[in-house]
């Protein structure tokens, strides 16, 4: 089954709640990301909370977005 995102809710502490075409719902840690290329914009004032759903997985503006299945396999 092709993993797909259907909601994402961003939480405190650089956490998202996902929603996947599974049925689950999960918990998506991104602290382990704020000091990565791209994904120090997180730690721009209200930048993580611009999370949406895309083509299938989380994004936010300036085309960054995190692969589905990692979404899946590291969240809880």
């Amino acid at each position: 089954m092709l993993i797909k995102v259907l909601e994402v809710k961003a939480l405190e502490n650089y956490r998202l709640e996902i929603t996947f075409n599974t049925g689950e719902v999960k918990i998506f840690d991104c602290t382990y990301l704020i000091n990565r290329g791209v994904f120090q914009n997180f730690t721009k004032h209200g930048f993580f909370q611009l999370a949406r759903v895309e083509y299938g997985t989380v994004t936010w503006p300036n085309d960054i977005d995190i692969d589905p299945e990692t979404l899946y396999s590291k969240a809880i």
